[in-house]
């Protein structure tokens, strides 16, 4: 039998910060790492959240206030002569990629001669493959391979822009996270609430639209709460139309926390109403709590997480009358919202780390052979 070789890998991120896609990369580092290869980071900006493993560069702490194109040359310099230096096997890039001349800097220059793998995680197109895809998708067939977050990423976007050295991985969770006791918030001591997390950018997430149905539905008329964990640039807006309606003193906003495990294990269920997601960690991060979910079917990446009225409900159109229906049925409904919570771990033990970083791994020693 062949031993399994390790490589040495460094994987790139704009940060460790806040989101999804910034947690996923620090958790590959961490399966990378386990899987014995050596694991280099290289973000762009200094914020760090999430736990990592291996080596860091950070960039971002050789920005000043007044960041000149001088100094941004200065840092992209440091950045070739890295990866020159370090000579890795691998560059695994988890930047969005939405400047077409951006990107030719980095493959010309700053990954020139380097073997590359890009990780897609936006089923936004232009997000990921610039604003001009088909002629940046000459670059992605350059590129040892291309990962796709969810099947819809791979199948209706990368593979129908010609983009053939592509394949699915899709994002993990710990399930150390159900042993975390982080702090529970006092305010939410003894309460019955619906739960919404991520970063409050609306014409992404679209939590005015969950508040809408929220309103709608009778919940709130049933000590129901709505809690929205997060913070970002429509925060204050989205507070003004909560105070607009009549459950107002029913609807609850909290704070970014790198640890929202807690608040998840004790929601009654976790809500997604994005308008587009690449693969929804909220949804998998829930279930693998124990936590009944219902999102919106939108294009990419729910349907392959939540499977309809076995561990959550799916909604199959932009509705605010079946979203303010789906609500009540899972705080009304109890033999049913019992069914479902009792399916909400098995469903998605395939997204366990172990599982996931088995498959990077795999990929790793087949594309690097």
């Amino acid at each position: 039998m062949t031993s399994e070789k390790k490589f040495k890998v460094c994987l790139v991120s704009i940060s460790l910060a806040k989101g999804g896609l910034e947690r996923s990369c620090a958790m590959l580092s961490q399966m990378l790492d386990a899987h014995g290869h050596n694991v280099h980071l290289v973000i762009l900006n200094d914020e760090i959240d999430y736990p990592y493993s291996g080596k860091m560069l950070n960039l971002g702490k050789l920005k000043a206030k007044k960041d000149t194109l001088a100094r941004r040359l200065l840092r992209f310099r440091k950045f070739r002569n890295y990866l020159k230096k370090e000579n890795f096997d691998v560059i695994i890039d988890h930047r969005p990629k939405n400047n077409f001349e951006r990107e030719l800097f980095y493959s010309k220059f700053i990954y020139r001669e380097l073997n590359k793998i890009y990780v897609v995680h936006s089923s936004n197109k232009t997000e990921y493959l610039t604003e001009k895809p088909t002629a940046f998708s000459k670059t992605c067939q350059e590129n040892v391979l291309n990962v796709a977050v969810s099947e819809y990423i791979e199948n209706e976007i990368l593979r129908k822009e010609g983009i053939t050295n592509s394949v699915t991985i899709h994002n993990p969770f710990d399930p150390s996270w159900a042993e975390i006791s982080g702090d529970f918030p006092e305010i939410l001591q003894d309460k019955k609430f619906i739960l919404s997390y991520g970063r409050l950018d609306d014409s992404i997430k679209d939590f005015s639209f969950l508040i809408e149905a929220f309103s709608q539905s009778k919940v709130w008329e049933n000590d129901f709460q709505l809690v929205i964990l997060g913070d970002g640039k429509d925060k204050e807006m989205l507070q003004e139309l909560a105070t607009s309606k009549e459950c107002v003193d029913q609807i609850l906003f909290l704070p970014f926390t790198k640890n929202p495990f807690e608040i998840i294990k004790n929601a009654h269920c976790v809500t997604l109403t994005s308008k587009y997601e690449g693969f929804p960690m909220v949804l998998v991060e829930s279930l693998s709590l124990g936590t009944p979910v219902i999102s919106l079917d939108i294009v990419s990446g729910p349907s392959e997480i939540v499977q309809h009225q076995t561990n959550g409900l799916l909604i199959a159109e932009r509705s605010l009358p079946l979203f303010a229906e789906a609500l009540e049925r899972l705080c009304f409904d109890e033999n049913f919202y019992i069914t479902l919570k009792s399916n909400t771990k098995p469903s998605v033990e395939k997204f366990s780390m172990e599982k996931i970083a088995a498959k990077w791994n795999q990929i790793l020693q087949h594309a690097l052979q």
